[in-house]
């Protein structure tokens, strides 16, 4: 590569916070400033009846969604806890959700769980790690109430096949959340074709715009079964930020996948001696997440950014029933985004030669790589797949002799509560308290 061009940075945290276009920073620099000058009047005047329409515009065609359907909220954990809690579910009812979930979206609903009295069940995966989608198709019944999955998850670069997923679910009466945040703006996301009730998005990630803005499709059955508030308790976001978003959107249409990037990226992993991708299931998005042998992913990260690399670090507990029973505590998140280049990927490649150069020379542990072997299973028992347990959560066989579709009580866990850290939305974890108090 070109001598001049090692001094510049490489953005390839995307994930956790995507680079704003220049044109939506302009606005939001442009609009704060307004509404410092002249108050927030003006500026929520020319949001409702400039900004507004343009962008209701954008994100119903962004998400492939009825005109109408869409609302702004401060992010897609948000929208979640403030809708998902409110569902009319009683005991009798049963819950689904995925090892992939995350700890806010996870906290939401074993909340719900003990307030409506239902019950939280995991679906499997196969031993490749994608979800058992045999075993949904038969074991769906209309006992289940709701399905939550996740798109992407924060901690590895899955695609869950989420359209297949609505197609099991359409017959039946349960009503389909879909969690987008890390993978609109990367990947297609389109409500019609997927079939769900509720999908949720942040604006940071890989659409690029601005903190605490998100939002949320709200289809009617779920507005129904909301009544008669609907969507009424969602915050929306205001201001400069809004604006914002549309100048992000305005650019993202004419945006063309780098496709192949993280590809090359999963390649120099694993050509890394010491290093592990962290990568189930058949299909990966544009996100790679690995961990080394022999230096921590804090460090690793750091190591990387001394050099001009910018990625980020996910931890066991943002995935709390996939990451812990692995031996995955933390790991090294690389994503790329539509400005990647190729230039990007090769100075990466560098950049983690230097900062483990020396390094590489033992293995993942044995104890660690069985973990990982099958990322789908915790405990097997005459072929069952059993996913990872979480406090009062049962776990699904794929298929016992005693009969399928049986739930058995597994051990109990702590789920950490998801907390906002001043100035990012990432989530800090604070483990829940004990029965007895302790921590």
């Amino acid at each position: 590569m070109p001598h001049g061009d090692r001094g510049r940075r490489v953005h390839l945290d995307t994930a956790g916070l995507g680079r704003m276009p220049a044109a939506a920073r302009a606005q939001l620099t442009e609009w704060t400033r307004h509404e410092d000058r002249h108050g927030p009047y003006e500026v929520d005047e020319h949001v409702h009846h400039v900004v507004r329409p343009e962008l209701d515009a954008r994100l119903a065609a962004l998400l492939g969604a009825p005109a109408g359907d869409t609302v702004l909220t401060t992010g897609a954990a948000d929208a979640f806890a403030a809708l998902v809690p409110r569902l009319p579910l009683g005991p009798g009812d049963r819950i689904w959700t995925t090892p992939y979930e995350g700890v806010a979206n996870l906290t939401v609903l074993t909340a719900l769980r003990d307030r409506a009295r239902c019950r939280l069940e995991v679906v499997p995966l196969r031993p490749d790690g994608d979800l058992d989608l045999e075993w949904m198709a038969a074991h769906i019944d209309d006992d289940v109430a709701l399905v939550s999955v996740v798109h992407v998850p924060a901690g590895c670069g899955i695609v869950t096949p989420v359209e297949d997923i609505g197609r099991i679910l359409a017959p039946h009466r349960c009503l389909y959340a879909v969690d987008a945040s890390y993978a609109v703006g990367q990947l297609p996301v389109h409500a019609g074709r997927i079939g769900c009730q509720l999908l949720t998005g942040d604006a940071w990630r890989f659409l690029c715009g601005p903190e605490s803005v998100g939002f949320a499709y709200a289809a009617p059955e779920l507005r129904q079964a909301l009544a008669p508030d609907g969507t009424g308790s969602l915050v929306p976001p205001e201001g400069a930020s809004v604006v914002a978003l549309n100048a992000a959107l305005a650019v993202h249409e004419d945006a063309v996948p780098v496709g192949g990037l993280a590809a090359v990226l999963r390649a120099a992993v694993e050509e890394t001696p010491g290093a592990e991708l962290i990568a189930p299931g058949r299909v990966q998005s544009g996100i790679v997440t690995f961990r080394h042998a022999e230096m921590p992913a804090g460090p690793l990260r750091r190591a990387l950014a001394a050099r001009g690399v910018i990625v980020g670090k996910t931890v066991a507990q943002e995935t709390p029933l996939y990451s812990p029973e692995r031996g995955v505590t933390a790991t090294v998140r690389v994503s790329v985004h539509h400005d990647n280049s190729a230039w990007d990927a090769a100075r990466f490649a560098e950049a983690l030669r230097e900062a483990l150069a020396g390094r590489g020379h033992h293995a993942v542990p044995t104890a660690v790589r069985a973990a990982a072997a099958a990322p789908a299973a915790v405990a097997a028992s005459g072929g069952a797949v059993v996913a990872a347990p979480v406090a009062g959560l049962r776990a699904v066989s794929a298929g016992s002799a005693a009969g399928a579709g049986a739930a058995g009580d597994v051990p109990a866990v702590r789920v950490p509560r998801p907390r906002h850290t001043a100035g990012r939305r990432h989530l800090a974890l604070v483990s829940a308290p004990a029965p007895d108090g302790t921590a």
